[in-house]
C-alpha cells in the first residue's frame, strides 16, 4: 500500500554512536523527524522507521499488531547495532512503550533511553469494552495533533482504529510484565498538560524501571506531541546532552 509523502522514515548515517526513535500509534515518523534531525546534527546515525499500518491508512492499520510494529523498530535497532558501538533508543507515547520493550528484551544493547509522554496504560472509561467493541467497531474519532504550538501538523490518522488499539494493550502488558528488566539509563520528558496520556503512566514507568539512573523533565509549555511543540527545544538538547555524557 502506498505510504502517504508526509510519512517518510528518516535516515542519517553518521559516527559510531546510534540512535532509533519511534513514533507514536496512529502517527508517522512526521512527528519525531525534528528530533533526529537534532540528533543527526551532531554527527550521531539515526533511524527513525515508519511502523507498519501507520502512514496509509487507519483501515490498513487494523490488519496491523503490536507484534508488527516492535519487529520494525527491532530491525532498525538491529541495523544501527551493526554499524554503531552504541545504540540508544527513544520514542514518543506509544513509541516510547516500544523503547520500553526494546530495552527489556534487548537489555544488553540499549545503552540509554529517553522517552516523551510514554503510554504504558489508559484511563479512559471505555478501556474495558475495547476487547469486544473492536469485534463490531472498526474505529473511533482520532487523538492525533495535540499540540499548543499552531499550525502544527503530525501526520496522525482522524480515526483510531480499535483492532490496532486493542493490540497495544497488548503490548502494554507486555511492557509491564517485564519492566524490571529494563536497566538502562532512562530520560524521560512529561508534558503538564497531555490529554491523551495520564501522568499515572510517567509515575509508573518510573517508579517500576531498575535503572539506577533515571529522571522526569516536565514541559510546561506542550500538550502531548510535545516533540513538535513549544518545548521541542527542550527535549532535543535534554537528548543531545543525554546521549553525549552516556556515549563518552
Amino acid at each position: 500500500m502506498p505510504t502517504a509523502p508526509w510519512a517518510e522514515p528518516f535516515s542519517a548515517d553518521g559516527n559510531d554512536v546510534g540512535i532509533v526513535v519511534l513514533h507514536g500509534f496512529t502517527g508517522s515518523p512526521t512527528s519525531v523527524t525534528p528530533w533526529g534531525q537534532a540528533l543527526a546534527g551532531q554527527g550521531w546515525t539515526v533511524r527513525i522507521p515508519l511502523l507498519p499500518g501507520h502512514g496509509t491508512t487507519w483501515q490498513h492499520m487494523n490488519r496491523t499488531t503490536w507484534q508488527d510494529w516492535y519487529d520494525a523498530a527491532d530491525r532498525s535497532i538491529e541495523e544501527v547495532r551493526q554499524r554503531c558501538s552504541t545504540v540508544f533508543v527513544m520514542g514518543l507515547s506509544m513509541g516510547g512503550a516500544l523503547a520500553l520493550r526494546a530495552a527489556e528484551v534487548r537489555a544488553a544493547d540499549v545503552r540509554g533511553l529517553v522517552l516523551v509522554n510514554p503510554a504504558v496504560h489508559s484511563e479512559r472509561p471505555d478501556r474495558f469494552l475495547l476487547p469486544a467493541l473492536s469485534k463490531v467497531v472498526p474505529a473511533f474519532p482520532g487523538i492525533s495533533n495535540d499540540i499548543a504550538k499552531p499550525g502544527q501538523d503530525e501526520g496522525a490518522y482522524d480515526r483510531l482504529p480499535l483492532r490496532a488499539a486493542h493490540s497495544m494493550t497488548k503490548l502494554w502488558s507486555a511492557v509491564k510484565a517485564d519492566i524490571a528488566a529494563v536497566s538502562a539509563p532512562l530520560l524521560l520528558f512529561r508534558s503538564t498538560q497531555d490529554h491523551v496520556v495520564e501522568p499515572s503512566n510517567a509515575a509508573w514507568i518510573l517508579r517500576n524501571v531498575s535503572s539506577r539512573e533515571r529522571a522526569e523533565v516536565l514541559l510546561e509549555n506542550s500538550y502531548h506531541v510535545a516533540t513538535m511543540d513549544h518545548d521541542a527545544p527542550v527535549i532535543e538538547q535534554g537528548s543531545i546532552d543525554f546521549v553525549r555524557r552516556l556515549a563518552s
